[in-house]
C-alpha cells in the first residue's frame, strides 16, 4: 500500500464522499487538559468512514466483476457503506451480518437494496461461509479491512486530518481512531506518514477486545478470546488484519484501551458538547482522549469520532445516565 493508492481512492470519492468536520469545544478541552479536535466520520454517508472504503473497493472493481456482485461481511458500518456504494454503481451486493448486530444497521442495509445473510457470531465461521457464498454465485469479496482498495479508501480520512490540523496550527499530535481489523487505522497512518509525519496515529479498542494493543506490545499478532459481547460492536474483530497489522506496528505508537463505561461517557459528551451522535465503538477514540489523559504529551490531540449508527433506545439510556459525559 503507497500514498499514490491513497490520492488515487481520494479521486474516485470526489464528489461522493463527504470532507468531514474537525470539531472542538472548550468544555472538551478542560476536560481533557488540552485540545481536542474530533473528525466527525460520524457524518460521513452511512454514519461512518466505511463508506470511503466501501466507494474505493467498488469503484476500482473491473466491469465484468461489478456485473456479478460483491460479498461482504460486516456488523452493519462496513455493510452500509459497501450497499451504499453497490446500490449507486449498480452492483448487486450479498451482506454476511452476524445476527446479533443491531436492527438498525440490518434495516438499513437491506434499505439500500443488499440482501442480508445472517450468521452466528460467537460459534459461526464467517470467512468460511462467504468464501462459499463468493465461490457458488461468482461474488467478488470486499473485506471490511483486508483488502488494499478498502484500506487506500480509509486512508483518504488520513489525508484530509493532515490538512485540518494544518488550518488549525497543530504540527505535531496523537492522532486517536477506533481500532477494529485495522483499516482506518492502516490507511491513516500511511497518509499521515507521507502528509503530516509528526501527527502519530495511536489505536483505541474497548476492554477485553484489545487485540490490536496486544499485538502492538508482542510485535506478533495475538487473537481475542471471545468475538462478542461488548456494546462496541462496530470494532470487534478476532485480530487484527493480515494486511494491515504490519502497517499499523511500523508506524502507530502503543495502543489504548478503554472500558465501555468510558465508550458511553463520550457518547454523552459528544452530544452535549459537539451536537454529534457517536456509537459506542465510534466513541472510544474519545473516550481516551477524555478519561485517560496520561497517555499523552502535547497540548493537543486529534480523534476521529468513526462512526454514529446507534440504537435510538441506548442512545437514549446512556444520554439519562451519563448526562453530559463530564
Amino acid at each position: 500500500m503507497t500514498i499514490d493508492a491513497i490520492e488515487a481512492a481520494a479521486d474516485r470519492l470526489k464528489g461522493r464522499a463527504r470532507r468531514t468536520p474537525l470539531l472542538s469545544s472548550p468544555f472538551l478541552d478542560e476536560i481533557a487538559g488540552r485540545r481536542v479536535l474530533v473528525k466527525a466520520e460520524c457524518l460521513q454517508h452511512t454514519g461512518s468512514f466505511k463508506f470511503r472504503g466501501g466507494w474505493s473497493a467498488l469503484s476500482a472493481l473491473p466491469e465484468a466483476a461489478r456485473a456479478k456482485g460483491v460479498i461482504a461481511y460486516s456488523s452493519g458500518n462496513h455493510a452500509q457503506g459497501v450497499a451504499r456504494a453497490a446500490q449507486t454503481l449498480g452492483v448487486p451486493a450479498v451482506i454476511l451480518m452476524p445476527s446479533d448486530a443491531p436492527s438498525s444497521k440490518i434495516d438499513n442495509t437491506r434499505a439500500m437494496g443488499a440482501e442480508v445473510v445472517h450468521y452466528d457470531r460467537a460459534t459461526g465461521d464467517r470467512d468460511a461461509i462467504g468464501a462459499a457464498l463468493a465461490a457458488e454465485r461468482g461474488l467478488t469479496p470486499v473485506m471490511p479491512f483486508d483488502d488494499p482498495n478498502v484500506i487506500a479508501g480509509q486512508g483518504t480520512c488520513g489525508l484530509e486530518i493532515a490538512e485540518q490540523a494544518a488550518e488549525a496550527g497543530i504540527g505535531g499530535a496523537d492522532v486517536l481512531i477506533p481500532c477494529g481489523g485495522g483499516g482506518l487505522t492502516a490507511g491513516t497512518a500511511l497518509a499521515l506518514e507521507a502528509r503530516a509525519p509528526r501527527l502519530r496515529v495511536r489505536p483505541v479498542e474497548p476492554e477485553g477486545f484489545d487485540d490490536t494493543a496486544r499485538s502492538l506490545a508482542s510485535g506478533r499478532i495475538e487473537r481475542n478470546e471471545k468475538t462478542a459481547g461488548s456494546v462496541c460492536d462496530a470494532i470487534l474483530t478476532p485480530s487484527p488484519g493480515k494486511l494491515t497489522f504490519p502497517t499499523i506496528a511500523r508506524l502507530c505508537g502503543p495502543g489504548l484501551v478503554v472500558s465501555e463505561n468510558d465508550a458511553l461517557r463520550a457518547m454523552a459528551a459528544a452530544f452535549a458538547r459537539l451536537k454529534i451522535v457517536v456509537e459506542p465503538g465510534g466513541a472510544v477514540a474519545l473516550a481516551a482522549a477524555l478519561y485517560h489523559p496520561a497517555q499523552f504529551e502535547g497540548d493537543a490531540v486529534i480523534v476521529i469520532a468513526s462512526g454514529g449508527n446507534v440504537e435510538p433506545a441506548l442512545f437514549a439510556e446512556t444520554l439519562g445516565r451519563y448526562g453530559d459525559g463530564a
